[in-house]
């Protein structure tokens, strides 16, 4: 959330303190500026995180070409339907913590040869390997998007690395873009991301931000792609691993290290890791949760902005072009896990409150979008803030997974100037604003607005107001449900499900109405 709307919602706590109870249900204009637009929003901030992890990968991604589920070539036919109407730009994988002891090798050539081993990040769970580099990019290319590798520095080499993207991106004329063709793709594969290693500070190594400096430049010069589309504009862009959470060190370290390179090494972003927990370790539950848990994770949430003022400060020094991106790639709710379930999976409900906070990180990623062009949620399938479950043949839609769908116009569009008095919404010591919004100008050239009313108890009014326009009407959709703590199951999977809302303007003004505790996405129309 910007300063200025900090400072607007503490003028709104002041006013309403001595207000009457008409003068608070007044409707909040919120002005857009059209003749003023900022940078695009990077359709790559709705990137999704695909880790080997719980049942991530298998039973929510892949069930085998033997499956009973359908699917295709071993990927669910369900699951990729379900991701192809989000848009998915990017998908990160193979971790996470799983990447930085993953080794290629073991997941390519006949199913039947491939060696399982245990997934010790995990749940001790036994890795098949059955998914594996080539499972992968078949799953991104019956999504339509892009690949996000991320490569092994903690437990691997520098030549490993560097094999793998020969073996991928390599022609049929050397020995590994041989292999690649005998195990059933001659053609390049193309890899937009390659991600440096995995939290380096942490399960990634331990490495001190010097020592991984040093490793990063290794792994920037020498893992080369070699695909003959990805040159120029369309080169493979290189993620080095960045902050924990508030931590600098590494922002300080990594940049430093790029402001001084040589040509022999480069980067194009460095990554930020980012949860909302409500206190390490994850305690908070899912489900069943009162008003104060809710108020508890929004406002850490909205931390999200600050983070990211804070890291980008620092990447300014340095970076004054904003060459380099800053890279939120996990961000998301981490919660208890589900009871029941094995805790290394990181199983856990989603819900209305998930929707909420997936609204207010998105907006806040759309603000920053000059620095903040890619973006991933952990995660896509069953684990931590999931677009999906299942169980078995079953599949639902999360909240998540909604807001996710209702702001795919936002994808490569403009950011708008909103501004708006945010309000007040309390509960017990912890005060928030009550709305935030976001708007943008699409590709085609239409206007769109992002509302979310956080307040769990009272609707909203809003009046859109664009400079030098007047809107007649506007129409989209709306999610909302009878509770913070709403969900969908199995048995009950539309309990929250977004919903057709319109509005026509009555003597030139043009009023929205947005129910508690929702996430409102509208087209204006003029």
């Amino acid at each position: 959330m910007s300063t200025k709307t900090f400072l607007l919602a503490a003028a709104a706590l002041l006013a309403l303190s001595s207000a009457p109870m008409a003068a608070q249900a007044q409707a909040v204009p919120v002005a857009i500026d059209a003749n003023r637009p900022g940078p695009v929003v990077n359709r790559d901030i709705f990137g999704q995180f695909a880790e080997h992890l719980g049942y991530g990968i298998y039973g929510g991604v892949w069930v085998g070409p033997d499956s009973p589920i359908p699917n295709v070539r071993g990927i669910r036919t369900d699951v990729v339907t379900a991701l192809k109407a989000l848009k998915v730009p990017n998908v990160r994988w193979p971790g996470g913590c799983f990447a930085d002891e993953y080794h290629w090798r073991d997941g390519i050539g006949p199913a039947a040869q491939r060696a399982p081993g245990i997934n010790a990040n995990w749940g001790d769970a036994v890795e098949p390997n059955t998914f594996g580099t080539h499972e992968f990019m078949d799953f991104v290319d019956q999504l339509g998007t892009e690949a996000y590798l991320s490569i092994n520095v903690g437990s691997g080499t520098v030549k490993e690395a560097s094999d793998w993207l020969g073996y991928m991106t390599g022609p049929t004329t050397t020995a590994l873009g041989k292999e690649r063709a005998a195990n059933g793709h001659p053609e390049p594969y193309k890899v937009k991301y390659l991600g440096l290693g995995n939290e380096s500070w942490g399960c990634g190594g331990s490495m001190r931000p010097e020592f991984y400096a040093d490793q990063m430049k290794l792994y920037a010069r020498y893992v080369r792609n070699f695909n003959p589309a990805q040159k120029g504009p369309n080169a493979m862009q290189r993620i080095a691993v960045g902050p924990d959470g508030a931590k600098t060190e590494y922002t300080e370290t990594v940049m430093k290290a790029w402001k001084e390179k040589t040509w022999a090494w480069d980067l194009e972003g460095i990554s930020l890791h980012n949860y909302t927990v409500g206190g390490w370790p994850p305690h908070l539950p899912s489900t069943g949760f009162g008003e104060a848990d809710y108020a508890t994770l929004v406002k850490e949430t909205l931390g999200m902005d600050n983070l990211i003022a804070t890291h980008s400060a620092i990447m300014d020094k340095y970076d004054p072009e904003k060459k380099i991106n800053l890279a939120v790639d996990e961000w998301g709710a981490w919660l208890a896990p589900a009871p029941g379930t094995n805790p290394g999976f990181l199983i856990q409900q989603n819900t209305m409150r998930d929707a909420v906070i997936a609204a207010l990180n998105i907006n806040i990623f759309a603000r920053h979008a000059d620095r903040v062009r890619l973006a991933n949620i952990a995660q896509m399938v069953n684990v931590l803030q999931a677009m999906i479950l299942t169980d078995g043949p079953k599949m639902l839609l999360t909240p998540t997974y909604h807001v996710f769908r209702m702001y795919t116009p936002f994808q490569d569009a403009t950011l708008l100037p909103a501004t708006f008095e945010a309000g007040v919404y309390r509960a017990g010591d912890v005060t928030l604003p009550r709305i935030d919004a976001a708007a943008v100008k699409a590709k085609d050239g239409q206007i769109w607005l992002a509302l979310t009313n956080l307040d769990p108890h009272k609707p909203a009014e809003i009046v859109p107001e664009v400079a030098g326009r007047r809107a007649r009407a506007a129409s989209g959709e709306v999610l909302t449900a009878p509770n913070v703590n709403s969900h969908n199951t199995f048995d009950a999977p539309n309990t929250v499900a977004p919903k057709a809302i319109s509005a026509q303007a009555r003597g030139g003004r043009l009023t929205l109405r947005l129910p508690p505790k929702s996430v409102t996405v509208v087209r204006l129309d003029f």
